[in-house]
């Protein structure tokens, strides 16, 4: 997983209020074993028939960031939609508000969920049309050209994860010493549980 310290660049002003995980990546796209490729997809409905929608957008190709509204990610928990954000180069999500399995998978896949409230959003909507935001998860801030600053709070293990790249394989493996340890006093103690030393019946 990719360290996540600041999110900076153009933002996608989405603003769209309870956006479900099948608006995020249609089910159609979740039979794919890669997750490369399913940005192509995302909000697919969004975007068809409308070649102006700010998806397809030049202006905010590969912007880092997506501007949403509340209640963002609710429905099913396909963490397909935190792929698919991924693919398509988001790495921060404002709004006002997430489902809990959406922000769960977003996390767990490197995506930091920023919290703000609806005239936070609202103010950041209007300046994303024109000019980049910072985020800072350090700092627990959001800023833009115009010195506005928005704090946001964040549960201190998931900033430290994401600040370090740690996913659940990656923090395992940060008590590598630790359970080598103990798995050498278990050998040791009680010898019948190392593989390759169980008695034939």
């Amino acid at each position: 997983m990719e360290k996540v310290d600041t999110v900076e660049g153009r933002a996608i002003p989405f603003g769209r209020k309870n956006v479900d995980t099948d608006l995020i990546i249609p089910a159609r796209w979740l039979k794919t074993i890669s997750r490369e490729g399913l940005g192509r997809g995302a909000f697919e409905s969004v975007r068809a028939g409308n070649p102006d929608n700010v998806f397809d957008s030049e202006e905010f190709a590969d912007a880092p960031i997506l501007i949403a509204g509340d209640n963002f990610g609710c429905g099913s928990s396909r963490e397909h939609a935190a792929w698919a954000l991924l693919d398509m180069g988001v790495r921060a999500v404002i709004a006002p508000s997430f489902s809990d399995i959406f922000a769960g998978n977003a996390f767990k896949n490197g995506i930091l969920t920023v919290v703000l409230p609806q005239e936070q959003v609202d103010r950041l909507l209007e300046v994303a049309k024109t000019d980049p935001i910072s985020i800072d998860l350090d700092a627990q801030s959001v800023t833009t050209p115009f010195q506005d600053r928005f704090s946001f709070e964040i549960d201190p293990f998931r900033k430290h994860c994401l600040v370090e790249g740690l996913d659940e394989v990656g923090l395992t493996l940060t008590r590598d010493e630790a359970i080598s340890r103990y798995e050498d006093r278990m050998s040791a103690s009680k010898p019948w549980l190392a593989r390759g030393t169980g008695v034939a019946a």
